[in-house]
């Protein structure tokens, strides 16, 4: 997706392991080629068993993860059992196809575990989804996917893969003029969801 005509942009990038998910990305909220804030959240921890990483318009990327938390809170408690995290990513694909005539200008990357073990979506402002090991969005995404692909592994440990995806965002930071401002990190795993902020010197 081109944020160019927007004069928007992001970093968000995600991976899985064996038995977690890691989602990382920068906070720099710019407009126009004007930094609006230098205190964006773009990474979310959603109900302990789920995570995202946005890339986008800031107001979506707020409103699509409000929207989320309620819907998937409402489903638990009407079914009154955990929805799994194919379900939740399908739920958001649904939300983001019904407004295809006028599309939320964000891309998501939604990750999970449950019995089944750890997932990875990415969705497009349509709502595609597409399962994978990792990936990249945003304007940042060319530079942080070469990162990344340069040293994922299958068997990465979970110290690894944050600093894989701290490095793939940094390196983008780095030649993204509208990224910036340092890396939130959320870790999704069994029993434990956590999120930390790195600064970028």
């Amino acid at each position: 997706m081109s944020y160019d005509r927007l004069g928007t942009g992001a970093t968000a990038v995600g991976i899985r392991l064996r038995d977690a998910v890691v989602l990382a990305a920068e906070k720099r909220v710019s407009y126009g080629g004007y930094v609006v804030s230098k205190a964006g959240k773009k990474v979310y921890v959603l109900a302990d068993r789920f995570g995202m990483a946005l890339a986008g318009l800031f107001a979506d990327i707020q409103t699509i993860a409000r929207w989320l938390s309620v819907e998937v809170r409402s489903y638990e408690i009407r079914l009154g059992y955990p929805i799994s995290v194919r379900g939740a990513a399908k739920l958001l694909s649904t939300l983001l196809y019904q407004y295809k005539y006028y599309p939320f200008l964000s891309e998501v990357i939604f990750g999970g575990i449950d019995e089944s073990g750890p997932h990875l979506f990415i969705m497009d402002p349509l709502g595609s989804l597409i399962e994978d090991n990792y990936a990249a969005i945003g304007t940042g995404a060319p530079i942080a996917i070469g990162v990344i692909e340069g040293g994922y592994r299958e068997d990465l440990d979970l110290t690894e893969a944050e600093k894989l995806a701290f490095n793939s965002v940094r390196a983008a930071i780095s030649r993204d003029a509208v990224s910036g401002d340092g890396v939130d990190i959320a870790v999704v795993t069994h029993g434990r969801s956590y999120e930390k902020f790195h600064p970028v010197a």
